[in-house]
């Protein structure tokens, strides 16, 4: 496993474009299969003290990878191992890997137990599921003037290869400011994707408007960074711009059920025929 970490961390992280590849939020989760016509990389990144885990099958090939940040992590691992399986039940043969990737040696300690948290999570399971990669806090670690900061903040996953690769996104659409917004509102894992009618579904969420909003939308960007990061010191230098783009969304749409999602109907994007999402209009569904 530490051959193997090494490995990963010694690869530069590839820029993976939008055509073909699903992005995952935090407490999103999306799973898929080879045949998908649609989709073809399964990726997240901005992982600092969370850690992206990639769950496969190996005789069905469905593919699941999710963004855990602690939450609720027992619940979340049954979820993506039930949902991982219900792809493979026709598959005769294989078995289930995961791939842990993320988190460091923060000071608060919080990537070690996650760590934790989620081998001791997949070891619950009645289903044997085989850990091979891990490559997760200290393994995933580096060290620079005193400050430690993870290796690799973000991975992909080639569902039709199985390949994993360290990457970063520069389009974490569609609808990311609403992603977010439900993040940062207390959402519990969510699953997004469709994957027998090949469907993005972003939604519907409802949450309270945000507590004192305002005042942190005042606030400058150290502070912002301070008491809305679990890892200031390592954040990718767009953490702050993110989280104000949230805020903003989030003082714009005080009550999603008016604005966003007055038919209470999820908002369902497929991919064209340049292999981008587009949103699907709700009178056809």
């Amino acid at each position: 496993l530490q051959e193997k970490a090494k490995l990963l961390r010694s690869q530069p992280a590839q820029i993976v474009e939008p055509k073909g590849l699903l992005y995952v939020q935090q407490r999103e989760f999306a799973v898929t299969t080879p045949k998908d016509g649609s989709v073809s990389i399964l990726g997240s990144d901005d992982a600092t003290t969370c850690h992206i885990v990639v769950l496969q099958h190996t005789g069905s090939g469905a593919t699941c990878l999710t963004h855990c940040d602690g939450s609720d992590t027992e619940a979340e691992v049954s979820l993506i191992v039930s949902s991982v399986k219900s792809f493979s039940d026709t598959a005769g043969c294989g078995r289930l890997e995961v791939h842990l990737v993320g988190g460091f040696n923060d000071d608060r300690q919080l990537s070690q137990k996650l760590t934790n948290q989620l081998l001791r999570a997949f070891d619950l399971q009645p289903d044997d599921v085989h850990l091979v990669t891990f490559c997760v806090t200290e393994l995933n670690d580096r060290e620079e003037k005193d400050t430690h900061f993870p290796i690799i903040y973000g991975i992909a996953v080639n569902v039709k290869t199985a390949e994993i690769f360290p990457a970063t996104f520069p389009e974490k659409g569609p609808d990311e400011d609403l992603r977010s917004a439900h993040v940062l509102t207390g959402a519990t894992l969510t699953n997004i994707y469709d994957a027998k009618m090949e469907q993005l579904h972003i939604g519907p969420y409802f949450w309270s408007p945000f507590p004192h909003v305002d005042f942190w939308l005042e606030q400058d960007d150290q502070q912002i960074l301070q008491n809305l990061s679990t890892s200031p010191l390592a954040e990718p230098p767009h953490f702050v711009s993110h989280i104000r783009s949230t805020l903003t969304f989030l003082k714009e749409h005080p009550f999603p059920s008016r604005s966003l999602f007055p038919d209470r109907k999820p908002r369902i994007y497929k991919k064209n025929e340049e292999g981008l999402w587009e949103q699907v209009c709700s009178n056809k569904i």
